[in-house]
C-alpha cells in the first residue's frame, strides 16, 4: 500500500434532476483522476436532492437496488480510472424497505460493500425517518486499493462509538459524507471530525453539499476538508457556497507516528465500558 495516498472529496449543488447530477459527478471523478487521485467520496445521496427537508413519498423514487443502476455506472468508470470510489445512494432493499446507504467500489471496479447510515435523525429539515431505516450492517471496514477504509454518513458523525468501531477495524480513511445547513450545524463543523480524527488516529474525509435547494430554505455550507490525526487539516478547507473538487496528498505515515505517541488503542477499558451500551 502506497504511504501517500492522494484522495478527493466533491461538493456539489443541486442541478434540478439525476442524470444531469451523474454526469456532473462523472466529470469531478474524471478531473481527480487527472489530478491523480486514487480514492474519491461524493456527498450524501450524491445524485438528487436534498428531499429530507420535506415529508412526501414522491422522493421514494430515488431509492434503487445497491448494487444497482448507478453502482454498476460508477464500477465501469472507477476501473476505467483505476479509482476507489465511495458512492453515497438511496437504497431500495425491498419495497418499503429503504436506506441511506454508501456503496464501496474499488479501482478495479468490483463492488467491496456497502455502509448503511445507523443514525437517523427526526428534526425540523431533516425528517429522515420519513425515508430511511436505521443502518443493520454494522460499521464495515473496507480492503481497498488504497488501503483500508470506513464510511460514516451525516448524522452518524455526532455519534462517537461508530467513529470507535471503525478505528478498531483497522481503517485508515474514513469518509463523512453529508448534507448539513449553516444554521444548525456549522458550530459543529470544524470541531467534531477533526476530534475524531484525533480520538481514532485516522485521517477524515469530510464532505457537505452547497447551495439553498428548492425543497426547502436549509443553506448548505460546503467547507468539505481533509483533517488528518493530529486534528490538523490537510490544505485549505473547501468554499461556503460554491462547487468544488478537493484533492489532498494524505501522508498514512502519519499514522504510526500518531499511534506510537499516544497509545488509545492501547490504553482503552472496554472492561468499564460496559454500562454505556445500555438503554
Amino acid at each position: 500500500m502506497a504511504e501517500i495516498v492522494r484522495a478527493a472529496l466533491v461538493q456539489a449543488s443541486w442541478t434540478g434532476d439525476q442524470e444531469s447530477m451523474v454526469k456532473a459527478h462523472e466529470g469531478y471523478a474524471r478531473e481527480a483522476a487527472a489530478q491523480g487521485a486514487k480514492v474519491i467520496c461524493f456527498q450524501e445521496l450524491f445524485y438528487g436532492p436534498y428531499f429530507c427537508q420535506v415529508q412526501d413519498p414522491e422522493f421514494y423514487e430515488y431509492a434503487e437496488t445497491v448494487p444497482g443502476p448507478t453502482v454498476e455506472r460508477f464500477s465501469a468508470l472507477a476501473a476505467e480510472l483505476g479509482m476507489v470510489m465511495v458512492l453515497p445512494v438511496y437504497e431500495r432493499e425491498q419495497a418499503g424497505v429503504l436506506y441511506n446507504t454508501a456503496a464501496v467500489i474499488d479501482a478495479d471496479g468490483k463492488y467491496l460493500g456497502k455502509y448503511r447510515k445507523t443514525h437517523i435523525p427526526q428534526v425540523k429539515g431533516f425528517w429522515e425517518k420519513f425515508y430511511f431505516r436505521p443502518g443493520n450492517l454494522g460499521y464495515p471496514v473496507f480492503d481497498t486499493a488504497v488501503g483500508r477504509i470506513g464510511v460514516y454518513i451525516c448524522y452518524d458523525r455526532h455519534f462517537p462509538e461508530g467513529w470507535r468501531a471503525l478505528g478498531l477495524a483497522g481503517a485508515k480513511i474514513v469518509f463523512n459524507p453529508s448534507a448539513t445547513s449553516r444554521g444548525l450545524s456549522s458550530y459543529l463543523w470544524k470541531l467534531e471530525q477533526p476530534a475524531s480524527a484525533v480520538a481514532n488516529e485516522y485521517f477524515i474525509g469530510a464532505i457537505n453539499r452547497v447551495g439553498v435547494e428548492e425543497y426547502g430554505d436549509n443553506d448548505f455550507y460546503g467547507t468539505s476538508y481533509f483533517v488528518d490525526p493530529e486534528g490538523k487539516f490537510v490544505g485549505e478547507v473547501g468554499d461556503d457556497h460554491n462547487p468544488e473538487l478537493i484533492v489532498r496528498d494524505l501522508d498514512l505515515n502519519l499514522l504510526d507516528t500518531v499511534r506510537d505517541r499516544w497509545q488509545f488503542y492501547r490504553d482503552r477499558r472496554p472492561d468499564a465500558y460496559g454500562d454505556l451500551t445500555k438503554p
